[in-house]
């Protein structure tokens, strides 16, 4: 099986992908710890900020130590540097808010999952023509699982995860399987700022078990 394929997989058998960033690093690993903890095996870390290079390098290193079977992905990918510097750090997957034609020259190649955000249909055609198979549906919230329901049959070739604005409601979570998803993806309604502020891992991780739960009752 392609890497490609592990990756698209694993996602798709939890049928969410958590986000989050924390410039903490000793924070960032013991959220890592929660979420696989609760039965997470595929994780998207957010490059937003100064320290997400050297964090990101920490948790494959922990990953690789403690929790061989967990796939590290790096999200808000916007340019072949930062897709060359997450490449050398050994990330699984790649992540970007929108499509970059030069970042999916560089992965797909290279047996890369590369999971681009787009929000029209000439995005998610000018995505599929460059070899992309797993689209991120963004900004959810602003398009809706309407837009999935409406676009879904124009694509039977690929995967669709909406991230922003997924909630851990059942209600939520439904309506966008319901309409095609073949997973969704959760940052700050599941790693809230709050919970990370507080150091509340018991939370981060019975929150992620009941959304699990939820998602495995809908397939």
């Amino acid at each position: 099986m392609t890497k490609i394929q592990t990756v698209t997989n694993a996602i798709i058998d939890q049928g969410i992908l958590p986000l989050y960033y924390n410039a903490d690093e000793s924070v960032t690993i013991d959220i890592l710890k929660s979420l696989y903890k609760a039965g997470i095996r595929a994780v998207e870390y957010t490059s937003r900020g100064e320290a997400a290079l050297s964090n990101f390098t920490k948790m494959v290193e922990v990953r690789n130590a403690e929790m061989p079977e967990m796939l590290l992905g790096i999200g808000t990918i916007k340019n072949v540097k930062q897709a060359e510097e997450y490449y050398k750090a050994d990330a699984d997957f790649f992540i970007s808010p929108g499509f970059v034609a030069e970042v999916a020259a560089f992965l797909i190649p290279k047996d890369l999952l590369y999971s681009p955000g787009c929000m029209t249909p000439t995005e998610i055609i000018t995505a599929e023509a460059a070899g992309v198979t797993f689209v991120k549906l963004f900004p959810g919230n602003a398009l809706g699982a309407g837009f999935m329901s409406a676009i879904k049959d124009v694509f039977p070739n690929l995967k669709f995860m909406p991230t922003g604005g997924v909630d851990t409601t059942k209600e939520s979570i439904e309506s966008w399987f319901k309409a095609g998803v073949s997973a969704v993806g959760m940052g700050s309604k599941l790693v809230s700022k709050e919970l990370m502020l507080a150091k509340d891992y018991a939370t981060i991780e019975s929150e992620t078990k009941k959304v699990l739960d939820i998602i495995q009752t809908l397939k």
